[in-house]
This record gives structure tokens, C-alpha cells and sequence, in this order.
């Protein structure tokens, strides 16, 4: 080997990209990092971000909920959709473990958040449980761990058209004094938001889905761009409001906590029931990574619309961004060490994870 090429090789392992790996080992990736910063400078800076700043920034992040569903219909292809239609077992089984075994859950501890704080973080809570499955990660994470990636296609894209209409429904049970029209009209301006952009994406993906591929990069950061500008302008109001006030470290570390038990336990339920109905190894992936995991990207552009209330609405989208985080962490080990599994029984019959 010539003396040149130790140095050829320094570049990567420079402090700069020692540090990119060790935070990507961890989970955190550029846009976890992102949602930290803008919480930090919502923290530092509230005023530029609230209400009655200086910018109309709520106002952008609104219109920027339907440009995101829009170009997510475009990416959205019928013919995969149908790909995955027959596997009705292991739709029911996501679907099911997304949009009732969380919310029951969450149901069941409920008595035990008796004070108007620990409510307010249960409600939170609540709210990540009602929600859609994620589509991105987890049609990534089954790739990885070689599951059913059709059918883990179709199940994280049917759960987010399902989620427009299922989750303001389980909203509705506690948030009936804080919508303006009623479980009606929140589905409506839902259905407008969301449903509208969505389908309009999918009447022009034949046509437009070429400009979706080509231009996935740089719409994956438009996507993220508003996220983030709307969680903070959400943590700018809340911060300048004072509602983080009474909450301690300790709060936080035990929500976090919670936030990891839980998904644990949906794991948990999802493994035992793919035993019960014997599902294949392929099968039981993708129910395992579609059924656990819950999605920012609608949690956080529906909470403009089931949380009038600006000044809680940072306290409620916290629980999922801490199980967002916890996700992506144990998710990617997960699948790392199922696909190392799967390389070592390859020429074997495929066993259950």
C-alpha cells in the first residue's frame, strides 16, 4: 500500500464525521437534530415564532400541511397498493394494533393521571396513540429486515388515509369542548388539509410521478421544513404562554420512559398475535415495524387543526416526538439484527423473529 493512501482516508474519519456517525448509530439522524434546534430556539426566542410575531408563520405551516400530502399522494402508486391487497390477516392485524390496541392502551392507564398536569401529558399521549402508522420508516425498516415489502407498503399507506377520519373520532371523546363545529367540522377541515391534496396527488401521479422521483431529495427537505416550522411555531407559543411551567426533568425523563414501555409492549402484542395466526417470518416483519411505529409527519400537521389552542399544542405533540426519536433508535437496531438473522438462515426454512 502507497504512504498516500492512509491520508486519502483521513477525511472520513475526521471529528466532523466521527461525530455524523456516532449520531446515526444512534438514531439521530439530521432531522431529530432539527426538531432539537427549533425546540432550543422556540425556548430562546418565542416571541419570533408565536401567534402575534412578527412573521405569519402559523399561517405558512398551514398551507404547508396540504403541499406535503399533495406530493405525498404524487408518490403514492395504485399499483403497489393492490400489490398488497390480498394479505387481509396481516391488514387486519396492523391496522387493528394501530387504531385499537394503542388507544385501549392508553385508555387503561387514564385513571392514573389524576392531576390537571399529568392529564394534560396523558392527552398527549393519547393523541400519538390515535394516530396513523408511519409510511417512510417503516416500508424502510421491513426492507431491511426483509419482511413483506408490499404488503408493509400498502398497510402504511392505507393507515394514513385511514388515520384523516379514525383519529379526530377517538380525539373527539376528549376534545369536544376544544374544536370549533364539532367532530363534523374537524373531519371536514381534516378532509380538506389532507384528504383533498392526497387524492389530488394520486389522480396525477401517472402523469406528475416522474417529477416525485426525480425530485425526491429535495421535497423530502421541503417535507421536513414545514414539520419543522410547525413544531416551532407549537413550542413558541406554548414556551411564551408558560405552559411547560411545573414540569421538571424528572417529568420528562419519566415520559420518555413511557414512551419506550409502550412501544416494547405494542412489539410485544404484535409478536404474540403473528404466533397465534401463524404468520410466515415475511408477514410477521412487516406487522411487527407497520403496527408499532406512529407517524410524525400527520401528528404533527393534524394538531393544527384538533388543537385550536396554540399554547397546548407543543405540551401535546411532545409525547410523539420522544416515541418518534425512541422508534427510530430500537426500530433500526431491530431490523439490523433481524436482517442479520435472515443472511445467516438463508438457505433455511424461515423462522419466526
Amino acid at each position: 500500500m502507497s504512504p498516500s493512501a492512509p491520508t486519502a482516508k483521513m477525511p472520513p474519519s475526521s471529528p466532523v464525521q466521527r461525530l455524523r456517525d456516532l449520531a446515526q448509530r444512534a438514531g439521530l439522524d439530521g432531522f431529530l437534530l432539527g426538531l432539537l434546534g427549533v425546540i432550543g430556539l422556540a425556548y430562546l426566542w418565542p416571541a419570533f415564532g408565536a401567534e402575534d410575531g412578527p412573521l405569519p408563520l402559523g399561517r405558512i405551516a398551514h398551507y404547508g400541511v396540504s403541499v406535503i400530502f399533495f406530493f405525498y399522494g404524487l408518490r403514492l402508486s395504485r399499483e403497489k397498493l393492490k400489490a398488497g391487497l390480498s394479505n387481509w390477516r396481516l391488514h387486519l392485524v396492523v391496522q387493528g394494533t394501530t387504531f385499537l390496541l394503542f388507544p385501549l392502551l392508553l385508555l387503561a392507564v387514564k385513571p392514573f393521571f389524576d392531576s390537571e398536569k399529568s392529564q394534560l401529558l396523558w392527552l398527549g399521549g393519547f393523541y400519538l396513540a390515535a394516530l396513523p402508522s408511519t409510511v417512510s420508516s417503516s416500508v424502510v425498516m421491513v426492507s431491511i429486515a426483509k419482511g413483506n415489502l408490499p404488503a408493509a407498503i400498502f398497510n402504511a399507506s392505507i393507515s394514513s388515509l385511514l388515520g384523516v377520519f379514525i383519529t379526530p373520532v377517538w380525539m373527539a371523546l376528549f376534545l369536544t369542548a376544544g374544536t370549533s363545529g364539532g367532530l363534523g367540522s374537524t373531519i371536514l377541515d381534516l378532509a380538506l388539509q389532507v384528504l383533498l391534496p392526497v387524492a389530488v396527488g394520486i389522480l396525477l401521479h401517472s402523469r406528475l410521478h416522474w417529477f416525485a422521483q426525480r425530485f425526491a431529495g429535495p421535497l423530502r427537505m421541503l417535507d421536513q421544513a414545514i414539520i419543522l416550522l410547525i413544531v416551532y411555531t407549537s413550542f413558541c407559543e406554548s414556551f411564551a404562554q408558560g405552559i411547560f411551567r411545573g414540569y421538571s426533568a424528572g417529568d420528562l425523563f419519566g415520559l420518555g420512559a413511557a414512551m419506550l414501555a409502550l412501544f416494547f409492549l405494542v412489539y410485544g402484542c404484535i409478536l404474540l398475535l403473528g404466533r397465534l395466526v401463524k404468520f410466515n417470518r415475511e408477514d410477521t416483519i412487516t406487522a411487527l415495524f407497520c403496527g408499532s411505529k406512529k407517524s410524525l409527519v400527520q401528528g404533527t400537521v393534524m394538531s393544527k387543526v384538533l388543537f385550536p389552542d396554540a399554547r397546548t399544542a407543543g405540551l401535546i405533540l411532545l409525547p410523539l416526538m420522544i416515541y418518534h426519536a425512541l422508534q427510530i433508535l430500537v426500530a433500526s437496531i431491530v431490523a439490523q439484527a433481524l436482517s442479520r438473522r435472515a443472511d445467516k438462515q438463508a438457505t433455511a426454512t424461515p423462522v419466526m423473529p
